[in-house]
């Protein structure tokens, strides 16, 4: 069986059209910089930029200057919308979509990815549907909402988004599919192809369990039909990029964490490269612990009064 390390053997009918690009957040607790560094030694083809706590990631000429100095495009920028980054360009979240896309064309990328609103957020979730329209298509730049789950606590589940956290129920014209989030979701990821359809835009490569945690496992470590999915968007000609969302924070070495990178794009060009190949499956990792990827669920409040952060109400 092929490993992460093995060369990729070319294929007859030709090479995966999909472009493969690494998440900042994979590497996280470590900085951007170190993640278009790991990319370009990899050979991933470009990144996607979580905005968050880290500076890099908020400001244009930086990430400029990290893609010349690595060779790395940036092709998409996820909008500070997590738990985590909250206070990232002030607390105001229709302005940091709006900074997101601005952004995005500054460093030509070419699409956006942005959560639901929370449902604190009451009146940027009014105006949410109304401003995604407004900004996707903007300077070039595809506005693509992200599937997301419900919280769930303890004792019950907790209403965490407005309008609500599956985009199948909006109307959105562009729409992200993170195949870890459809698993705390449960909801069938490869189903999903067929009630997105022609609206996928962009996918998050990462797999789970049936787990309330969001936990982005390396693809082939969880029991997500990461593997289907991928080779039914090779079958239906679907150009978007897949784009490595995984926790490495697990990792006991820099090594280690190289290794997770590695084996998520091979496992992603494996199934990404039309015709008969052999299956992948990636190394075991580390021993698996149910964790959420980006320590998000320490920030939850699931306490019997199902208060969210902040004391907001979540029921």
């Amino acid at each position: 069986m092929p490993d992460a390390t093995t060369e990729r053997p070319p294929t007859e009918p030709g090479e995966p059209r999909n472009h493969v690009t690494l998440s900042t957040a994979s590497v996280y607790p470590r900085r951007a910089a170190y993640a278009f560094e790991a990319a370009a030694d990899l050979g991933y083809d470009g990144m996607e930029v979580m905005v968050w706590s880290d500076e890099a990631t908020q400001d244009a000429d930086a990430l400029l200057k990290l893609s010349a100095e690595h060779g790395m495009p940036i092709r998409s920028i996820h909008a500070p919308t997590l738990l985590v980054s909250q206070r990232v360009w002030g607390r105001a979240p229709g302005p940091k979509l709006r900074h997101t896309v601005e952004m995005a064309q500054e460093v030509g990328a070419s699409t956006v990815v942005v959560h639901p609103p929370f449902r604190w957020q009451y009146k940027y979730a009014r105006e949410f549907a109304d401003l995604v329209r407004e900004l996707d298509g903007a300077g070039g730049v595809t506005v693509a909402v992200e599937n997301m789950y419900p919280w769930r606590g303890r004792k019950r589940e907790m209403k965490a988004y407005l309008p609500g956290w599956d985009p199948t129920d909006h109307g959105y014209d562009h729409v992200t599919l993170d195949i870890s989030h459809a698993a705390v979701a449960r909801q069938d990821a490869l189903g999903l192809l067929d009630v997105f359809d022609g609206r996928l835009a962009h996918l998050h490569l990462a797999d789970g369990t049936a787990s309330f945690k969001d936990e982005h496992l390396v693809p082939g470590r969880g029991d997500q039909p990461c593997d289907k999915v991928l080779g039914e968007l090779v079958r239906r000609g679907w150009s978007g990029d897949v784009v490595v969302e995984i926790t490495t924070r697990r990792a006991r070495t820099a090594a280690e964490r190289r290794e997770d990178l590695a084996a998520s794009l091979f496992f992603a060009r494996t199934y990404l490269t039309p015709g008969d190949h052999p299956p992948y499956e990636p190394p075991p990792g580390h021993a698996h612990r149910h964790l959420d990827a980006w320590d998000e669920d320490d920030l939850v409040d699931d306490d019997e009064d199902g208060d969210g952060p902040a004391g907001t109400r979540l029921t």
